[in-house]
């Protein structure tokens, strides 16, 4: 008997101890579920604070539309988009929650830009300062479609001055199809007052300016086109802004750059002047002959500006600046041929007796390297969207442009105004290789340009 229970004694100690194991392991594995779980809510609780910006504490879901604060809570959804002709990105046309408003007759003039994620912040200041339609682009990397798609709707929710008047169109790489589950959020990072930037004044809205100061921390120490999610499409992200509204005419800029003040109106005003095309062609009948406003291009000079002033409002604010060197013309420093056929010494000095409204001031032949911004008529050959990253994406335009018979008017109190000098020294490592790529590229693209336009007397 004895000898039975020291047998049985080794196995009894055995069956205790994966018991003891057993139970440890299972302990583990409700400590990581625990631990999973608590993850999870401050990850949404970091990215409720990032996208929920304009919510009061303990509000009912709904509370925040009073005081120009809407719901913007409720999840986001995407249809099924479409591919790019190259098939390496999908786009998401109108992703608004409030569309933009079409008149009866259409859309006269509106404004286009593009963005990645990190620069939306800006949109609401040229939202402000430009007094008709915006169309934006907005580029979402891998893992970003989600925060792009919720972010819209938020800024839209609590930003009043975009209700309305703009229209979204996310581009994203093809590979990403659909909205994946919410994952890691957007870290807005400490919740300190930020200063939103140089000439940017706190939007009028508290929810609004909630919102921009946490996507503007989220944006800091980001340099353009540094991105990891592969290159930027700056061309496919300019057609299809430039596509998404149907209006006649149409600026296309960069969303860190704002318009002089009454743009929008006093271009309209300057267009009822000139001559306009006449009516389609019936039933039977040819194409009209162009009329020199189709074959023509509104130049807006390009400026730039330190950060430490506020951003001129019209001319002559802007003449002050310029004469004591706050502004000078845009790239003076990286490339001042590209905008120097612009002529900035004569435009500058233009005399003003004529009064406050907008005029053709002279008109300019094309030459090489020149890059302008301009308003056209949105029938223009459309940006080559083989040109992505730094390098020849703006320039390739206008030398279609220019081989296709079009003339270049300046106007004489229009503007634009980036915000900030643009230096050597604040662009990404890759900036020289990409410039170089491009300009081979642009090479090919000149020639191409002869065989789709052999009866033209121009070249680039």
């Amino acid at each position: 008997m004895a000898r039975l229970l020291l047998l049985r004694a080794p196995c009894s100690g055995f069956r205790a101890l994966l018991a003891a194991l057993l139970l440890v392991a299972a302990l583990q594995l409700l400590y990581l579920g625990l631990l999973s779980g608590l993850h999870g809510r401050q990850q949404r609780l970091r990215y409720s604070r990032l996208f929920q910006a304009g919510a009061r504490p303990g509000a009912a879901p709904g509370a925040g539309a009073q005081g120009g604060e809407s719901d913007s809570r409720s999840p986001p959804t995407l249809g099924a988009g479409r591919l790019d002709p190259s098939g390496r990105y999908r786009l998401y046309r109108d992703v608004s929650r409030s569309p933009v408003g079409r008149k009866p007759g259409g859309l006269e003039l509106s404004l286009a830009t593009h963005s990645s994620l990190h620069n939306l912040y800006h949109l609401p200041a040229l939202a402000r300062r430009w007094q008709g339609p915006l169309a934006v682009a907005v580029f979402a990397g891998p893992g970003e479609l989600r925060a792009s798609l919720q972010l819209i709707h938020n800024l839209e929710g609590h930003c009043p001055c975009l209700r309305g008047r703009v229209t979204f169109t996310l581009v994203t790489p093809s590979g990403e199809r659909g909205l994946p589950e919410e994952g890691d959020a957007l870290d807005p990072g400490a919740e300190e007052p930020l200063v939103l930037g140089a000439g940017e004044p706190p939007d009028p809205h508290p929810a609004c300016h909630r919102a921009l100061t946490r996507l503007r921390r989220f944006g800091l120490g980001r340099t353009n086109y540094a991105l990891t999610a592969g290159p930027y499409p700056n061309n496919l992200l300019r057609n299809a802004a430039r596509d998404a509204l149907p209006s006649r005419y149409v600026l296309l800029i960069d969303v860190d750059m704002l318009p002089s003040g009454g743009l929008h109106p006093l271009f309209l005003e300057l267009l009822a002047t000139l001559p306009q095309p006449p009516p389609g062609p019936g039933p039977g009948q040819g194409a009209s002959a162009p009329t020199p406003t189709d074959r023509t291009v509104f130049v807006v000079p390009a400026l730039e500006m330190r950060h430490t002033r506020r951003l001129p409002e019209d001319k002559a604010e802007l003449q002050q600046l310029y004469q004591v060197a706050e502004v000078r013309p845009f790239y003076a420093e990286l490339c001042p041929r590209c905008q120097s056929p612009t002529n900035y010494s004569c435009w500058i000095n233009l005399p003003s007796a004529s009064g406050p409204g907008l005029r053709v001031a002279y008109t300019r032949q094309w030459t090489d390297p020149w890059e302008p911004f301009y308003i056209s008529r949105t029938t223009v050959p459309p940006y080559d969207e083989r040109f992505e990253q730094y390098g020849f994406n703006r320039i390739s335009q206008a030398c279609e442009l220019h081989v296709a018979g079009y003339s270049f008017a300046v106007l004489d109190n229009a503007f634009l105004i980036h915000k900030g000098f643009k230096l050597a020294s604040e662009f990404h490592p890759q900036k020289d290789e990409e410039n170089r790529r491009n300009r081979i590229l642009f090479r090919q693209f000149k020639q191409e340009l002869k065989l789709k336009y052999p009866d033209s007397p121009y070249r680039c």
